[in-house]
């Protein structure tokens, strides 16, 4: 082709050029036979066939293509169903675990009676070894003001106990059967049966701390404050805030205001939780921010140790230093030039 190109003459045409067809058969020769003078015939075997591929088949040929798979998708209430179900079968272990030892443990003493209603009941979680008294742990679970239950506690009670530490599980009226003034009112009364009868049951009554977790830490710490309220101010109470070493409070919402909106968009109907707050009106006053804001310096002096502890990924209730820093504010311009004890501190935690 170079030599005729160079000599002027034509190129010969492209069809001469091609390859022949992959399928054309080839002559094979084979050799001779162990034993034998002659070589055998030649025998013709054709070239093997590449395999057919699916991307070699013709785009217009519909039927030899496999129908593709349809992909199912749940909607989002289902796929969250399933989700819940898949995570409530992974802990089925952790809770079966605690919930014989909850029921059939000798350490745990169920359904303790202190009040009149029908939820002023309250588990005691005794640790084996309590020759000598006891701290005291009065601990007020969580359920969003409608669910909460006082065996919620029981993982915390198990393991505080194993420590040397009495937990108290406080119950309570939730919502529709209570409202948040009898929340309060059966949270104190709880914690007025732990402070003025712990003792008989291996408990330190100089040790005693309060613990609420969610909706509990907002519940205790109304009672707190309303409790702090009465003494300072001469009414009669059935227990003192003195009688509580320290106040830890578990992922609370303690501005009841600033929540409103929040639990709406959450799922918690705007009229529920107002029901729940026994009006618009009573916000304020079950807002433990607010309440420190007009509370005396009297008052305050009285507050034991605070921790308060909520995480910064917290979705149910938002995270917020505002309560502590009300405090704070509380603590140094009403306390100024007055001769109160420092017996208020006040931790954070985020996380």
């Amino acid at each position: 082709l170079r030599g005729r190109r160079a000599r002027g003459g034509r190129a010969p045409p492209a069809e001469r050029l091609r390859r022949p067809p992959p399928l054309v058969a080839r002559a094979v020769r084979v050799p001779e036979a162990p034993g034998l003078g002659r070589p055998q015939e030649a025998v013709v075997l054709p070239r093997r066939r590449r395999p057919c591929r699916l991307r070699d088949l013709p785009r217009h040929a519909p039927h030899l293509h496999p129908a593709p798979v349809p992909r199912v998708r749940l909607p989002l209430d289902e796929r969250q169903l399933v989700a819940l179900a898949v995570y409530a079968i992974l802990l089925m272990p952790g809770f079966l675990q605690v919930g014989y030892y909850y029921f059939f443990s000798s350490q745990v003493h169920r359904s303790i009676v202190y009040g009149e209603q029908p939820r002023n009941r309250l588990d005691l979680y005794i640790p084996k070894d309590n020759r000598r008294p006891c701290p005291v742990v009065a601990f007020v679970t969580g359920g969003a003001w409608i669910i909460g239950y006082k065996a919620w506690g029981a993982l915390l009670g198990r393991r505080l106990a194993e420590r040397g530490i009495i937990v108290a599980c406080i119950d309570y009226r939730n919502f529709p059967q209570g409202r948040i003034g009898d929340m309060v009112s059966d949270a104190s009364q709880g914690i007025s049966f732990v402070c003025n009868n712990i003792a008989s049951y291996g408990g330190d009554p100089n040790k005693i701390y309060l613990m609420g977790q969610s909706a509990g830490a907002h519940i205790s710490a109304c009672a707190l404050m309303e409790q702090a309220v009465k003494e300072s101010s001469g009414q009669p109470i059935s227990w003192s805030v003195t009688q509580i070493k320290a106040y830890f409070g578990l992922s609370g919402g303690y501005n009841i205001h600033n929540l409103v909106d929040h639990f709406h968009q959450r799922g918690l109907n705007r009229s529920i939780f107002l029901s729940i707050m026994d009006g618009e009106e009573s916000l304020s006053r079950y807002s433990p921010e607010i309440v420190v804001k007009e509370s005396s310096a009297r008052t305050i002096a009285l507050l034991p140790h605070i921790f308060l502890m909520h995480g910064t990924d917290d979705y149910s209730i938002p995270s917020s230093a505002r309560f502590v820093y009300a405090f704070c504010r509380c603590l140094f311009s009403k306390m100024k030039g007055k001769q109160y004890p420092p017996s208020l501190q006040i931790f954070l935690m985020l996380w």
